[in-house]
């Protein structure tokens, strides 16, 4: 069966709630407009839904220069890319960076959705921020996405995941929708966790280095809808995905561009596109590194 692309997101705030996308421009660190957005607290530390679940209620819609935001009991809010806005140093987990900052309107809407001070701050140049060395090029970059550029996550290991929820004591939890992932990309039509052991793959014109599996945490016991907590899919994962004191599921992308992308000649990737394992191992236990 051939494997072809079901599902793009994008995330235009970091832990706030996706946008489903057709179609998208692959930027070098990322899907074009995805979490170039962040939360922070007045220290400059990333804040984000695993401490402040009412977070993934907050719809964050990308327009001509601005963001438009919404969440249940506010009022819309639109904040203007703060062209020429204070530069301030934030951190988002082992990256030390500068962002620009967003205006107090959104520092103060935000805050009434985290329950504590909050500030909005934009990546301005997303050329900052390296992916971590030890996966991939010095070259490489990513913007304010855990750690790299892209996450691929296929149908058929959420099929199995949910199987063996179905199967346990927290059967009531399930199924899961993969929007519990966060995936940048859905894929449909491989065997369960062949993703592992993809190295290297292309996505309708785009070749992607599949460098690293993705450890889980909390966020995916967040319900994306009601943002209540549960023990799923973190608990399943405990027992039949656990490696290195760490649970895993789905693969992190990062594109290999022609030159030039980074000046507007990014290529674009769409639901419905081929996806081609041009490089793969043997991968049946053990972190899928």
């Amino acid at each position: 069966m051939a494997m072809t692309v079901t599902d793009l997101y994008r995330y235009p705030v970091k832990s706030c709630r996706g946008e489903r996308l057709l179609a998208a421009c692959v930027e070098p660190w990322g899907l074009a407009g995805d979490r170039r957005w962040m939360i922070v607290d007045h220290e400059g530390l990333v804040v984000t839904a695993r401490e402040h679940p009412p977070l993934v209620l907050v719809t964050p819609a990308v327009e001509l220069d601005a963001i438009r935001l919404t969440s249940p009991g506010l009022p819309e809010l639109t904040v203007t890319i703060p062209r020429d806005g204070d530069l301030v140093p934030v951190v988002v987990w082992d990256s030390k960076l500068l962002a620009t900052l967003a205006s107090e309107a959104a520092a103060a809407w935000l805050s009434v959705v985290a329950g504590e001070p909050v500030r909005l701050v934009y990546l301005d140049d997303p050329t900052r921020r390296r992916t971590n060395p030890a996966f991939s090029l010095d070259s490489d970059r990513v913007s304010f996405a855990d750690g790299y550029p892209l996450l691929l996550t296929a149908e058929s290991s959420l099929a199995a995941l949910n199987g063996l929820i179905a199967a346990g004591p927290r059967s009531a939890e399930g199924p899961l929708p993969m929007r519990r992932f966060r995936p940048s990309v859905v894929v449909a039509g491989s065997a369960p966790w062949a993703e592992d052991g993809w190295r290297l793959l292309r996505i309708g014109p785009t070749v992607f280095r599949a460098v690293k599996g993705c450890d889980r945490c909390v966020l995916t016991t967040i319900d994306p809808d009601t943002a209540a907590k549960g023990k799923e899919p973190i608990a399943t994962l405990a027992t039949s995905r656990r490696w290195d004191g760490k649970v895993w599921f789905g693969m992190n992308l990062i594109p290999d561009l022609p030159p030039g992308a980074a000046d507007g000649a990014a290529q674009e990737i769409r639901i419905g596109d081929p996806v081609e394992i041009l490089d793969q191992v043997d991968r049946t236990d053990g972190p899928p590194r």
